[in-house]
């Protein structure tokens, strides 16, 4: 009961952080890895149980956002395919290989997740997210295109982090609007999810005594952090989810590689 409750306390913050300034992932999964214990084996369920019991809160944002897909097909489109092939691709090289390859990882992709996090306000200012661009070139295009299949194919593989990086792409496109920005960067994040969700649930790579209470416990956060945590200081949590990143991240380091 206590380990269901810690597991479902992390879903609810991972819910309230995503809504608010994302990098839920970082809690989820060290939890889950908590939970079902420190091995190769556990680490790829982890991963999966996690990925899944943030997906509702995912196709929640893109319903929140629905009004701002109004006239983003021409962003939309020429990332469809990238997003389905590098999803797929990243998460069949999760159930594919061995799952010691995937823990020899782990360390290092909560590290990145947890810098891509803490260097967002610095791409933010990089790539000029919510100002006006010029229309990008052909070579730009094509540049972003394969840019976006990098990005769904760590996506699939673990999955933090994507959120800033889809918003770079898309400031490169020529978005200015933040607000459709967002929209487009949930839809492709979700498609980039259900598609790892997909190929888990295909290969039985999912708890669902832990997934289902933590969908639920998600959701809620997603709710409360809609409603109630926007009025929180938004820097006291990055900094916050920051520190977890650095404290998990130093602590597997230490399990795999010491």
């Amino acid at each position: 009961m206590l380990e269901q409750f810690l597991l479902c306390a992390s879903a609810v913050l991972a819910g309230i952080i995503n809504s608010v300034a994302g990098g839920g992932t970082l809690l989820t999964f060290p939890s889950l890895m908590y939970a079902l214990g420190d091995n190769a084996d556990a680490a790829v369920i982890a991963n999966a149980t996690s990925t899944i019991a943030l997906f509702p809160g995912s196709l929640a944002a893109v319903w929140g956002y629905r009004n701002d897909l109004k006239g983003t097909r021409s962003s939309v489109l020429p990332l469809l395919l990238p997003s389905i092939v590098g999803g797929a691709i990243g998460t069949w090289l999760v159930v594919s290989y061995p799952a010691k390859a995937f823990m020899l990882a782990v360390p290092w992709l909560i590290l990145s997740a947890t810098l891509l996090f803490m260097l967002q306000p610095l791409i933010t200012r990089w790539t000029g997210i919510g100002l006006p661009h010029e229309a990008p070139t052909r070579s730009t295009q094509l540049g972003i295109f394969g840019f976006q299949f990098l990005v769904a194919l760590y996506g699939g593989y673990f999955g933090a982090g994507i959120g800033i990086l889809m918003l770079s792409s898309l400031a490169l496109m020529g978005s200015s609007d933040i607000h459709r920005m967002n929209a487009v960067k949930s839809l492709l994040a979700s498609l980039i999810n259900g598609t790892s969700v997909a190929m888990f649930i295909w290969q039985d790579k999912l708890n669902w005594q832990l997934a289902i209470p933590m969908i639920v416990a998600g959701i809620i956060g997603g709710f409360v952090g809609a409603t109630v945590a926007r009025k929180l200081n938004k820097n006291h949590i990055r900094y916050s989810v920051i520190a977890v990143g650095f404290v998990v991240s130093a602590t597997y380091f230490v399990r795999v590689y010491g």
